[in-house]
């Protein structure tokens, strides 16, 4: 058996040499991301593993039936740069991680909600400027607060007790509610989640019924006190409604773990360079903004879990098994 992972990144290289020798099977690594011009290189590999920003093009589906690849499996949550229809049409398994470290997203967000609470970025941008004024920047405590959790599955799950165990009130907003997350929040509607939280967190994936889920009306229903945290996905939050709600201070500020259209700006080193989006541009300027470049995922634990988990699928269904993670 031989494996081919696409788009990997040094960091991920000790977990995969690992998972190889453990299994005994063949793993070859490419940094490219899985595109018509590499699909000639996919001939005789089993299976393979891909990771990557932009789409799976229509025509990369049929020469990986052609090349005798029964399966697309991506070490990511998200899997919207796959085509589900097209891969059914080519008799490909589509999987994916779908909780690779609920922990590692679950504690950025409370990262985020702390130095949000605490005033931290512009107590940052005050201290770049000498100017050490604590004025008018009086925090709040984490107990004190409301956090409202849309999204309660694995991550949002985890994030509720997080908040929980810190003694905050947490509500929580899902299609599903849980009966194991009872003890920790309290579930209500969309609506009432966003009108009675402080902190909102957003932990949903992105699908037709969740794009723009956070728009000028939602936004305009949270209190004018009141932070966004999105360690989802950018297309999520309609981001030119939260530039205006943050301009207009309809609400505190936003901490934001992604971007629509991250693919062009997140992992790039861009200094001194023009950004490639103006959205972008606005809300570095805004010191009541946290940005970083979609690395809820990133710890050691996470990605020790995205490469065991994604091989471990693919050697099942080379097997003929059916794996927990398939989507398609």
């Amino acid at each position: 058996m031989k494996i081919l992972m696409t788009s990997v990144r040094d960091d991920e290289k000790a977990a995969i040499e690992g998972w190889a020798k453990r299994n005994n099977i063949q793993i070859d690594t490419v940094d490219w991301e899985l595109h018509p011009d590499h699909v000639s290189e996919l001939v005789g590999y089993d299976g393979i593993v891909i990771q990557q920003r932009s789409k799976v093009e229509a025509e990369v589906y049929p020469a990986l039936k052609a090349a005798g690849i029964k399966q697309i499996t991506t070490r990511t949550a998200g899997f919207d740069v796959i085509d589900l229809d097209a891969a059914r049409k080519n008799n490909l398994i589509v999987t994916n991680v779908p909780a690779y470290s609920p922990r590692s997203v679950a504690e950025l967000a409370l990262a985020h909600t702390m130095r949000l609470i605490r005033k931290l970025e512009i107590f940052d941008a005050r201290a770049a400027k000498q100017d050490f004024r604590w004025a008018g920047l009086q925090a709040a405590e984490i107990h004190s607060l409301t956090v409202g959790i849309i999204g309660a599955g694995r991550i949002g799950g985890t994030t509720a007790k997080i908040f929980n165990a810190l003694g905050a009130k947490v509500i929580a907003h899902d299609l599903v509610e849980r009966e194991e997350l009872k003890p920790f929040v309290t579930y209500m509607k969309k609506e009432e989640v966003l009108q009675n939280a402080d902190v909102i967190c957003l932990h949903v994936d992105l699908n037709p019924s969740t794009f723009n889920l956070i728009g000028k009306d939602e936004l305009a229903l949270m209190k004018p006190t009141a932070y966004l945290v999105n360690e989802c996905r950018g297309p999520v939050v309609d981001t030119d409604a939260l530039i205006e709600a943050l301009e207009q201070k309809e609400i505190a500020g936003a901490a934001l773990d992604t971007l629509t259209g991250e693919e062009n700006f997140f992992n790039f080193n861009l200094e001194n360079k023009e950004l490639p989006s103006q959205q972008l541009i606005k809300l570095r300027k805004m010191d009541n903004v946290i940005l970083t470049p979609h690395v809820g995922f990133f710890t050691n634990i996470a990605v020790q879990n995205m490469v065991d988990i994604s091989l471990d699928d693919v050697v099942m269904i080379l097997d003929g098994k059916k794996s927990e993670h398939q989507v398609s």
